[in-house]
Formats: C-alpha cells, sequence, structure tokens
C-alpha cells in the first residue's frame, strides 16, 4: 500500500511504496513508518506536551544519508523536521505526518588534543561533548543538562557555567558542515560561506542542517569548584540583595545562578525540607580548584544555608547535577526574560512567584551571563545580545494534562508582571512554539541580515520547523 505524507500546509503528499523503497536504498540508516518496530520510540522526544505523529522517520548515519533526504523532502514537497537532541521546548524535532529527519545516532565526538579541537556530529549530546573532552582536561563551553542536544545548542548561542570565562557555544565554533536545501554539503567557516557561518551562530536550524561541528577547546577541570547552596525562601530576599553586590565583582570564572523551586526529595536534602520551597545558589568557577574556593567562600558565608554542597568536583559530575530534574516524560513550558539587573522590583514579583508554584517540578532560574560573552560586538556573529547580565526561565514542569491550564498561566503571569522590569529581548533556545511573535526581538538588530542570509540559502523555507525567519520579499 502507498503511502501519504503531508506538506507543510497540511495538504497531502502520496509517495508510492517504490519511492520509499529508493529511499531506503540510498540510506545507510534506517527509514520507519507507522506501526514499524522502533517508530513511538523515534518520535518521542523531551517535552511529551509535543505528541506527534511522523508519516516517516529517517534514522540517519552520516551526512549522505542527510543530503539524500532533504532531496527526498525537497522534491516531494513534504514537510521536515530535524531531531538533534530532541530536547528543544517548542518541539520542533517531529512534525505531524511529513518526514522526521533522527541525527541522534550521529554521536561522534572526536578530540585533537595537540590543536586543542574537537569535531562533533549533529547528533551528539552534551554528556557525549563533556566526556569525551574532559579525558584530556579541555572543555567547550556548553549547557547545564547533559541531555540537550550540542546541535540545538549551539545553533541558538549556547552558555552555561563555563560562558563567562570562554564565551557562548558560538564564540568557540571554528567551521560547520552543513547540508543545504539544494542538499549540497558545505563546510561553512570564516573564510567558506562566511555569510552562512555567521548565520548559524546564533540564528538556529533556519539554514540547513549541520551534520557537524568544529569547536576550539580550552583547559579546565577535570576537577572545578562547584556546587549548591540551598536556604529558605524566607531568606532569599536577604541573600539575593548580598549575591547583587558578590556578582557585580566576581570574576570571569566564577557564576552563580539563582533557583527558585520546592527543594526535590534527594538525599542530600533533610527530610524536613523536602517539597519545601527553597533559594538555590549553585555555582562553578571555570579554573584552578584552590582559585575556586576563595572565590567561593563569600557565597558560602551569605545567611545560614540548610545545606551547603560547594567543594572539588569532576566537571562531569557537575554538568550532570540537574539532569534528575530534567529528565524526559513530563509536560513543559517555558517563557523566558533577558535582564541587565534582578532590581528589587524583580526580586518581589520572584519571590511571590515561588510562593505559588503549581507543582513540585516547577521552578524559577536566573542564569548570570556577563563577562567573555558580552565582549563579543553584538554583530559578530548571529547571536545579539551581547549586553544581557541575566537571562531567567520559568520553568514549568507537570505530569497531569489536567494541570496545563494551570501550569502555563502561572509562567505567564510571571512572565507578564516581569515584563516592566526586563530588556525585551529573549534567548531564542527558551521560546515555546506560541512566541512567534518575539522571533524579531530575539534576533534584534542581526533580524535583517538574518532574513537575507535566509533568502540566499533557503528560498522554499524548508527549514521552517523553528524559531523561523520568514523569507523577505
Amino acid at each position: 500500500m502507498d503511502s501519504q505524507l503531508q506538506a507543510f500546509s497540511g495538504a497531502p503528499v502520496p509517495i508510492s511504496d517504490a519511492e520509499i523503497g529508493a529511499l531506503r536504498g540510498v540510506l545507510r540508516g534506517s527509514v520507519l513508518l507507522g506501526g514499524e518496530p522502533g517508530y513511538d520510540e523515534a518520535r518521542a522526544i523531551w517535552n511529551r506536551m509535543i505528541d506527534r505523529r511522523p508519516g516517516l522517520i529517517v534514522r540517519a548515519l552520516g551526512a549522505a544519508d542527510v543530503m539524500q533526504t532533504v532531496n527526498f523532502a525537497r522534491e516531494h514537497g513534504v514537510a521536515l523536521a530535524v531531531r538533534g537532541g530532541g530536547h528543544n521546548i517548542a518541539g520542533n524535532a517531529v512534525c505531524e505526518g511529513g518526514i522526521m529527519l533522527d541525527l541522534s545516532r550521529m554521536r561522534s565526538v572526536h578530540v585533537d588534543p595537540t590543536l586543542r579541537r574537537a569535531r562533533v556530529e549533529g547528533g551528539a549530546l552534551l554528556s557525549d561533548v563533556d566526556k569525551e573532552t574532559q579525558a584530556f582536561g579541555l572543555a567547550v563551553p556548553v549547557g547545564i543538562n547533559s541531555t540537550t542536544g550540542i546541535a540545538g545548542l549551539t545553533l541558538g548561542g549556547g552558555f552555561g557555567w563555563t560562558s563567562r570565562k570562554f564565551g557562548l557555544t558560538i564564540d568557540n565554533l571554528l567551521s560547520v558542515d552543513i547540508v543545504t536545501v539544494d542538499g549540497a554539503l558545505r563546510r561553512a567557516d570564516a573564510t567558506q560561506h562566511p555569510d552562512l557561518f555567521w548565520a548559524v551562530r546564533g540564528g538556529g536550524g533556519n539554514f540547513g542542517v549541520v551534520t557537524s561541528f568544529e569547536f576550539q577547546l580550552s583547559e579546565l577541570g577535570p576537577q572545578v569548584t562547584a556546587g549548591l547552596l540551598l536556604y529558605p525562601l524566607a531568606e532569599a530576599s536577604a541573600v539575593v540583595n548580598e549575591y547583587r553586590r558578590l556578582v557585580a565583582a566576581a570574576p570571569d570564572e566564577l557564576s552563580v545562578w539563582l533557583v527558585l523551586r520546592r527543594a526535590p526529595p534527594a538525599p542530600f536534602v533533610p527530610a524536613a525540607w523536602h517539597d519545601r520551597e527553597v533559594l538555590i545558589l549553585a555555582l562553578c568557577y571555570a579554573g584552578p580548584v584552590a582559585d575556586g574556593e576563595a572565590a567561593a567562600a563569600p557565597f558560602r558565608a551569605l545567611g545560614t544555608p540548610i545545606v551547603d554542597l560547594v567543594g572539588p568536583h569532576p566537571f562531569t559530575a557537575w554538568q550532570t547535577a540537574f539532569d534528575p530534574m530534567l529528565t524526559p516524560g513530563a509536560r513543559n513550558y517555558w517563557k523566558s526574560h533577558d535582564f541587565k539587573e534582578i532590581s528589587d522590583a524583580a526580586l518581589e514579583v520572584l519571590l511571590e512567584a515561588a510562593r505559588q508554584l503549581p507543582t513540585s517540578e516547577c521552578e524559577i532560574f536566573v542564569g548570570q551571563l556577563g563577562g567573555q560573552i558580552n565582549r563579543v560586538p553584538p554583530d559578530a556573529t548571529a547571536y545579539p545580545r551581547r549586553d544581557v547580565e541575566f537571562t531567567l526561565n520559568a520553568h514549568t514542569r507537570w505530569r497531569d494534562p489536567e494541570q496545563d491550564t494551570t501550569c502555563i498561566d502561572w509562567a505567564r503571569k510571571l512572565f507578564a508582571d516581569l515584563a516592566p522590569h526586563a530588556m525585551g529581548s529573549v534567548y531564542v533556545n527558551f521560546m515555546p512554539a506560541d512566541e512567534t511573535d518575539r522571533i524579531r526581538g530575539a534576533f534584534g538588530s542581526n533580524y535583517d541580515r538574518l532574513a537575507e542570509v535566509k533568502r540566499r540559502y533557503d528560498p522554499q523555507n524548508l527549514f521552517r520547523l523553528n524559531q523561523n525567519i520568514p523569507l523577505v520579499t
């Protein structure tokens, strides 16, 4: 029986068994149709609010498979979604009725310790990158959850514990191999297709499918000073007041993030505090352990922490510290703001929201940026927000679909209440699917240049399942 796929418009696209058989024949990887073994596993992504059924799934094993799949989608006018790690909040890794191009089996990481470079395939997770680079005492700045995909993180900018010292992930990107809409594999770097290389450093997946990334590495670890400080929410105002003073003078090596949530039932949390509202300071020092201990000392002296877990830790272990709170299988919704400062008024809004968390898995985190991130000119890469000092993400997380309205409304209210105190911009990787009105704001002064690169490299807008940049007309 012949198959029926979908165009982006939702219109049916008949595909014969012979055409699917021909596609199977040119791939090293596999093609999965609905009902076949492995199909449901392959279509499942991190955010379980997203439940879509692609017409077929291609599980690629290399760049040639990606080229063949892009050609097939373009020639037949079929909707195309690209999955790297599948962690994106908007759920763009999977489409309804079209083709899901799954890179999750392309996880190779090759490190050259002499040149301090790493070549990373597009399906790799941050854990793959960290483990391979840390074997040589090297690192590239990435995010804070080891199950995140390197591709989506990088294409949106990428920041984490070491970015104040080493810059964004894209600031350490040397080149990409990318399959463009014509099915060609191109190397983009500072000299080859420099406009494309500029655009993929923050412009998302608008321009093609990146099959591999080349990163510059820096010395780090394998031990770092890192850890958590937990405080009762009642002490949060006083602690944050001192926190603001300390981070203003902190060295680039030190990052200290704020988290407001209910304390998890973890072994390191006293049982009396399980499921009670707390403030968490999460810190990491991207330098020698001894220097980190000195830099962390003023923060460890704040208030009376419930627990102090700051000390030497393997960097790879610290990179997984938040994994238990971000496992797959939950429903998730985010709202985010950028800030120059955490004002008194903004702090009051945060504390009030923390007293009304709709579930025990919801949290508000405030990531400290600045440092080396902000020393890069805003037009040097597509990522434009080189003046942000803090980024906030209201992460709503729950299990029961009946709680959808309650949880989403909580996040939206917090977002609205914070808007007068925020910068108006947003990190593109934190945008849920319903924020298409914020895309121009996310790309800021670089939007028009990105739109022109989009027009040149993807005039059909085949790569639209992302925070999409409409074509210039």
